[in-house]
């Protein structure tokens, strides 16, 4: 038999799978993984047929769709008076999990460390580690997940290549504001720091607040690579459409890894999207949508013993499970799928390290109106 050792000896299968097959084993209502269960725009659906119908069936080039490129140019534009060149510095990727793999694979290597503040979305972590770098985690703690800047530069040394920031976040739905990139902006000044900044949920944030992309501080833009999702955008995850934004010569190195990578992403589809963007209204409607369902499900569960604090940003919100159980949220969590018919994340899978146990898990409410409410009635009991 072929001997060989694991690069991922500890690693298990992601919590987002184990929620969801436990989900559908037990019939239970999914509000674990964050994807929509309601239909993609019917026009979206005619537009990417329309192009493979007209032949647009082969590869891409590898950086992208032009027509595409340029749309994305002007909206970065419009949105954080930002002026990036298309041909250079905006790349199509599949999704943007390879977008942010691609970026630290490019940048990170063995013996650098990376600062990640966590909670944090799974994929940063091993990527880190494939490049043979180290993970230095800054875990934000309930009940505010305020980031104390000074406690996290003393994380910064010699060694550190690059700092991921995630906003609006997941898990915890909450928005970077003006004074927390004014400290990150200091923070990184004086340093050789590489950021990346995961912005996927770019158009979806909450009761008058406003994205602040790192592409809106020019004492940023030369060392960021930013990274978003037309799939949390156009309700279409399953597509594994994103792109990355950055600074030429730090895209010239992107594109070295990315084009071995994947080389291209879907050539139809991006076309597609580069003509339905024509109408903003497509993303600029986003946050009044989604706010309406995290204002549907809020109510919805006031009759049950959960408590929430309304989040500020994605399609995902914390609920306070400490009323209902002793139970740790792992466990917690397969108790309200299996018992109870109701599928939640647990948070302690998005820490790298055993952190105290705050009885918090995660719902999505990207659901349909319908789905929130009987999800609701099955809780109402509790």
């Amino acid at each position: 038999m072929i001997q060989f050792s694991s690069k991922f000896p500890s690693a298990e299968t992601t919590i987002f799978s184990v929620m969801s097959a436990l989900a559908q084993k037990h019939e239970a209502i999914n509000l674990s993984q964050g994807f929509p269960n309601y239909p993609v725009d019917p026009r979206l659906i005619e537009l990417v047929h329309k192009y493979m119908l007209a032949g647009k069936n082969q590869y891409a080039p590898m950086a992208g769709v032009p027509e595409l490129n340029q749309r994305l140019a002007k909206k970065i534009d419009s949105l954080y008076g930002a002026s990036y060149d298309p041909a250079t510095e905006i790349t199509i990727t599949a999704g943007a999990t390879e977008a942010i793999f691609s970026s630290i694979m490019a940048f990170v290597r063995p013996g650098d460390e990376v600062i990640v503040i966590e909670p944090a979305y799974d994929c940063y972590l091993p990527a880190i580690e494939l490049a043979g770098a180290k993970g230095v985690p800054y875990a934000l703690k309930a009940p505010d997940w305020a980031i104390d800047w000074e406690e996290l530069g003393q994380l910064i040394t010699e060694k550190t290549r690059m700092f991921i920031i995630n906003s609006p976040h997941n898990p915890i739905g909450r928005c970077f504001r003006e004074e927390d990139m004014q400290a990150l902006t200091d923070l990184l000044a004086p340093t050789n720091i590489i950021l990346l900044s995961d912005e996927v949920y770019e158009h979806i944030v909450f009761d008058g607040q406003k994205h602040l992309s790192a592409l809106s501080y020019p004492a940023l833009r030369d060392r960021t690579l930013a990274t978003y999702s037309f799939g949390k955008t156009l309700h279409s995850t399953g597509w594994k459409m994103g792109y990355v934004v950055g600074a030429a010569r730090l895209m010239r190195e992107f594109r070295m890894v990315h084009q071995f990578n994947v080389f291209s992403a879907n050539t139809a589809v991006q076309y597609a999207i580069a003509e339905y963007l024509e109408d903003p209204s497509t993303y600029l409607g986003l946050s009044a949508f989604f706010q309406a369902k995290r204002d549907l499900f809020l109510d919805l569960m006031k009759d049950t013993p959960f408590q929430f604090e309304p989040s500020g940003g994605s399609y995902f919100q914390l609920g306070d499970y400490s009323q209902i159980s002793e139970l740790n949220d792992v466990d917690f969590a397969r108790w309200l799928t299996i018992e109870k018919g109701v599928a939640v994340i647990p948070l302690s899978p998005f820490y790298s390290q055993e952190q105290p146990d705050n009885k918090v898990v995660r719902f999505c409410f990207a659901k349909t109106e319908e789905t929130l409410a009987a999800a609701a009635r099955r809780l109402e009991g509790l």
